[in-house]
């Protein structure tokens, strides 16, 4: 009979006429397109218009963009250039190798390697900048080991850079080294292809487009990167601190403008290489395909876990060693504990109300962002919504992802505090901060959302449209608590990310609503480097912790709603 139901569906539900809760879908559809066209295609088409005008608002046309072809902008794209292609070049090979001893090896204790290797997700791109400074700046711990050098400048950037993008790339190439074929490897055994031949022939051809990804997201993560250099760069300029200096420092819109739209470029760049990769990924595996399961192998499963053993310490050490400055009470002179650095209301930068207003935006963002994305997720993939909505907004949703967030901030200064917007009452609010970084992080959440849903048979909404349920329910009783572990997932990044957010928001908060990844780039600016130290700290340890709270609502809710994946 439910076979019989079914066939009947497929061949008819396509063309139902439309109920009540298909116009609300139709609606709610249209309203996900005007969010996204509002706050992200709008405060971008403002960004072009301001690089049209010159420092007191006036239109000059492409005057601006003269400068694209001065000596100053040359040296500074130079330079940009030279730390992005370095940093990629040391992370790839530390992330592959990381990623290979986690997947292809059967040493012990991956799941503590893998929880380690994560950590620079829970902290301010600022924090390893600072963490450079006590290691190998000029009171630092190991500063003979720079000799003549110094870490103010590209070496101390690409050193940052790398801690701060290593998790990323891992990520990718993780997912990228967990699509294996064992037929393969036992094809090149039994030709007698020993474990190089094989690496250089069956494991390289299969992992080159999760290795083309990866380098792409590193190289635009680092040269859109605003925290490190501030911290470490010195008189090394970049682009992404020039951008900051002409807004901030000298109110010059229009060229800070014209830069952020070339600081696009590279973005755009990536965002179309990525979505290349990701079509010919496809063909990767065959239905017939069998997992590829490591075999123990002690001399290669020893140089994995010293290899891991070494890069964690690397990480837990940058990461220690700014925990370490927080608690000590005047380096290097004084190197007993205290808690005076953590007395951020009787110092610059704003107090204990920049970590409250942190936290809010932080769980704002997890609630809002996740509605948003989720709810877009569902009009786009499991409803009978208008194909005009339906296009615009997946189309937008994945916009985000090569959009740098200084690029964003600049746009929504230009956007929203226009006078005559009607949304300018938003203006230096925290719920523009929120609507900020959520459309800011929205691509990745919304690819997670969409996967969720692509695994649930369409026959869900076309049986409910056939015995007239509205989708609301269906919704409610079926998708939401099958989805629910990629829901919290989607939470659980919105509040990590707005934690640790920099660039999106350094051109939007107020003395009302600054932030602690901002009140540590404020403090370091007033010289005040281990009370920056206390508060990236904080920082890291409230994302941790919320972290594991996410890890128990998540395992307790799943408890309660996916007890049918045992049946």
């Amino acid at each position: 009979m439910t076979a019989a139901l079914n066939a009947v569906v497929r061949k008819t539900g396509a063309r139902l006429p439309q109920s009540g809760s298909d116009r609300v879908a139709g609606a709610l559809s249209w309203l996900s397109m005007l969010f996204l066209l509002v706050f992200l295609g709008l405060p971008l088409v403002a960004i072009l218009g301001k690089a049209l005008q010159d420092k007191s608002g006036g239109y000059v046309g492409l005057s601006n963009f003269a400068g694209l072809f001065d000596a100053h902008f040359t040296y500074l794209l130079g330079n940009s250039v030279t730390v992005s292609l370095a940093s990629t070049a040391i992370v790839i090979p530390l992330a592959y190798g990381f990623a290979a001893a986690l997947m292809r090896s059967q040493m012990p204790g991956k799941s503590v390697f893998r929880m380690l290797a994560l950590i620079p997700l829970l902290a301010p791109s600022l924090l390893p900048g600072i963490s450079l400074v006590y290691l190998f700046g000029n009171q630092g711990v190991l500063k003979s080991w720079m000799g003549e050098g110094s870490i103010y400048g590209p070496i101390g950037i690409v050193l940052g850079e790398v801690f701060y993008t290593f998790p990323h790339a891992l990520m990718i190439l993780l997912t990228a080294l967990s699509l294996a074929d064992a037929r393969l490897y036992e094809a090149a055994t039994s030709l007698g292809a020993g474990r190089v031949r094989q690496f250089f022939t069956v494991t390289l051809p299969s992992v080159r487009y999760g290795l083309i990804s990866a380098a792409m997201l590193v190289f635009t993560l680092v040269i859109t990167d605003f925290g490190v250099p501030k911290i470490v760069g010195g008189r090394y300029d970049i682009l992404a601190v020039e951008i900051y200096k002409q807004v901030i420092g000298q109110q010059h819109f229009g060229l800070g403008s014209v830069y952020g739209l070339f600081l696009l470029l590279p973005a755009v760049l990536s965002w179309l290489v990525d979505r290349f990769v990701q079509r010919k990924q496809k063909a990767l595996l065959s239905a017939r395909a069998q997992p590829l399961l490591p075999r123990r192998h002690w001399p290669s499963d020893t140089l994995a876990t010293l290899f891991c053993v070494l890069v964690c310490g690397w990480l837990i050490g940058m990461l220690g060693m700014s925990v370490a400055a927080a608690f000590i009470k005047q380096w290097p002179y004084n190197l007993a504990p205290g808690l005076a650095h953590f007395d951020f209301d009787n110092m610059d930068g704003g107090g204990w109300l920049a970590w409250r207003n942190s936290l809010k935006l932080a769980l704002g963002t997890a609630l809002v962002g996740g509605v948003l994305v989720f709810m877009g997720a569902y009009w786009v993939e499991k409803t009978r919504a208008g194909v005009l909505p339906r296009a615009v907004t997946g189309f937008l949703a994945v916009l985000p992802m090569a959009v740098p967030g200084m690029v964003l901030g600049l746009g929504y200064i230009f956007f929203f505090n226009a006078p005559g917007n009607p949304l300018n009452a938003l203006y230096g609010t925290m719920a523009l901060l929120v609507l900020c970084t959520t459309v800011h992080y929205y691509s990745t959440a919304h690819l997670t959302a969409v996967t969720a849903l692509k695994q649930l048979d369409g026959e869900f909404e076309h049986v409910a449209a056939s015995l007239k349920v509205p989708f609301w329910t269906t919704l409610r009783r079926v998708t939401l608590p099958i989805c629910l572990p990629a829901a919290l997932e989607i939470a659980r990044y919105f509040f990590v990310s707005a934690m640790t957010t920099v660039s999106a928001v350094i051109f939007l908060y107020t003395p009302d609503t600054v932030l602690s990844s901002v009140a540590v780039l404020n403090m370091d600016d007033a010289g005040d480097t281990a009370a920056a130290a206390a508060m990236a700290t904080v920082v890291v340890a409230t994302s941790a912790l919320i972290c594991l709270v996410f890890g128990g609502a998540s395992w307790l809710a799943l408890r309660r709603t996916q007890g049918w994946r045992k049946h």
